[in-house]
């Protein structure tokens, strides 16, 4: 079955955030873009850049990227989805911090969150 959004071929972009890997920037989770693969964070991260990309681009779904988390998410009718297997990695590393990267968090993470 072939839905709108999602391309199940495309791998993700790395393993951490885009935007905040370019600007030196920390998140707490991370999401994948299904039709792109765009790595971004989570809104409760402070750039809350896996958002932005759906303002900027209108691909509809994302999915979890942090460990043992398959759930999709759907920005056009913020509804959880199900959705197909996608190409690999699954998510960042296991061992990487959350919220991470460990070197560019701050000690007053909390006071950042979303």
């Amino acid at each position: 079955m072939t839905v709108p959004g999602i391309d199940p071929s495309v791998p993700p972009s790395g393993t951490g955030c885009v935007e905040c890997d370019a600007a030196g920037g920390w998140w707490v989770h991370l999401r994948r873009c299904t039709q792109c693969g765009h790595i971004g964070c989570c809104d409760t991260s402070p750039a809350q850049h896996a958002s932005r990309h759906f303002d900027q681009t209108g691909h509809p779904f994302i999915r979890s990227f942090e460990p043992g988390e398959d759930w999709f998410w759907n920005f056009k009718t913020e509804e959880f989805y199900d959705g197909p297997a996608l190409a690999g990695p699954e998510s960042h590393p296991a061992d990487a911090s959350i919220p991470g990267p460990a070197d560019r968090v701050p000690a007053d993470w909390r006071s950042h969150v979303h």
